[in-house]
């Protein structure tokens, strides 16, 4: 694991952006390790662990960085990933970004992963979970990144408790 490339709180109160990115090793290690970073971020930004927003981002972080480990490692290479608030909070946007790029998910329908099936289920989650999703060519390199963004506003969450 890599030290944190930034994490930054900009001065003038709550409207401002806040942002999490870090390296971490292409290992089930580095995946657990970056879905704990993020649900702590979120704890620190005002989501609680026990929240449906940290829980939300939380599970779709682990989704994502598991399948950079299991499907976009490179030997050598770490996998990256990015959580930002918007200016006004209201959104926030994970990327998760690994050196294949020539390996791109692609959402399976619920059919498709067989009932006795190990995976295949964890895009259907992310997009379940997500209020969007997609894919990039990752930004300085070779590689992709998979985003998601989540709506932090309690009525839009699936499943929100008031």
């Amino acid at each position: 694991m890599h030290s944190p490339s930034s994490q930054r709180r900009r001065p003038s109160g709550p409207t401002s952006p806040v942002e999490f990115a870090m390296a971490f090793t292409s290992t089930p290690r580095g995946a657990r390790l970056a879905r704990l970073f993020v649900a702590h971020c979120l704890d620190t930004w005002g989501h609680p662990y026990t929240g449906d927003v940290n829980e939300t981002l939380t599970l779709i972080t682990a989704e994502l960085c598991a399948n950079a480990v299991r499907h976009g490692r490179v030997p050598g290479r770490d996998f990256h990933v990015r959580l930002a608030a918007e200016a006004d909070g209201g959104r926030l946007r994970l990327e998760v970004s690994d050196t294949r790029g020539e390996h791109r998910p692609a959402v399976a329908t619920p059919a498709d992963p067989g009932a006795e099936s190990e995976s295949g289920r964890g895009l259907l989650l992310v997009a379940a979970l997500a209020d969007t999703w997609g894919v990039t060519d990752r930004r300085g390199g070779p590689g992709k990144t998979v985003w998601a963004v989540v709506d932090t506003a309690p009525s839009s969450r699936p499943g929100a408790r008031p």
